[in-house]
């Protein structure tokens, strides 16, 4: 066993039962500027800047604006810029909506999402962590299958970097219970049945009664995720 993987051990051993905002000063602490938080403004990424904002307020939050989002994600990412007073990144990919369907064909997330998701998402995310140590993301163990063995610590080998879930451990009430406590804002797609919110052209209301809050996501394709948290090869 190497070294940096029994560190990691440790850390997430001592980490299993701290409280997020433990985790959040620690890494504060560790890594100073080398430290981004990575948040497409979903409920927990709202507790995390919230956080942030009391324990590390300097902290860069980087942003993918893939110029496909909803108007009322924009609109939140930039009232909560306001509260907050955040250090906002946007990045935005190489090409514009225009020129990928000139490139590569119109309305690519139809017939070849993962293509769109690592035009638009996954390879602007990796350039601009260019130069970070570490970043924080918002996984939650309770937000999918796939999610179930979240970390706390782990070691990002498709980024070379320290990968940070503060809140691996927490559930949605737990962040649901949080924002209304803060009176935070947070996207008013929630309200009408959308449990996750990515891409307007990609992202569909649930039922209430729906169990799998990703089930809005990439439907009709056997697609969960959008590449920025799937392990290397």
């Amino acid at each position: 066993m190497s070294q940096q993987t029994t560190d990691l051990s440790t850390l997430n051993t001592q980490f299993e039962s701290a409280y997020p905002q433990d985790v959040l000063r620690w890494s504060a602490e560790t890594y100073g500027d080398d430290l981004a938080v990575v948040t497409s403004f979903q409920p927990t990424g709202i507790v995390t800047l919230h956080m942030l904002s009391e324990v590390a307020p300097e902290t860069t939050v980087l942003t993918l604006d893939t110029g496909l989002l909803f108007p009322e994600t924009y609109a939140l990412m930039d009232e909560l810029e306001a509260l907050l007073d955040l250090r906002l990144i946007r990045i935005k990919p190489t090409l514009t909506v225009a020129q990928q369907a000139e490139a590569h064909g119109a309305e690519l997330w139809k017939h070849d999402p993962d293509q769109c998701c690592n035009i638009r998402k996954t390879v602007p995310l990796s350039d601009a962590l260019v130069g970070y140590e570490a970043w924080i993301t918002g996984l939650r163990r309770d937000q999918s299958e796939g999610r179930q063995s979240t970390p706390i610590v782990s070691w990002d080998q498709k980024n070379q970097k320290v990968k940070l879930s503060p809140f691996a451990t927490w559930t949605e009430e737990m962040i649901w219970t949080y924002i209304h406590a803060h009176e935070l804002p947070y996207n008013t797609l929630h309200d009408r049945n959308y449990p996750t919110i990515g891409c307007y052209p990609c992202t569909q209301p649930v039922s209430p009664h729906e169990e799998n809050k990703r089930a809005g996501r990439w439907v009709g394709h056997a697609k969960t995720e959008c590449g920025i948290h799937v392990a290397a090869n």
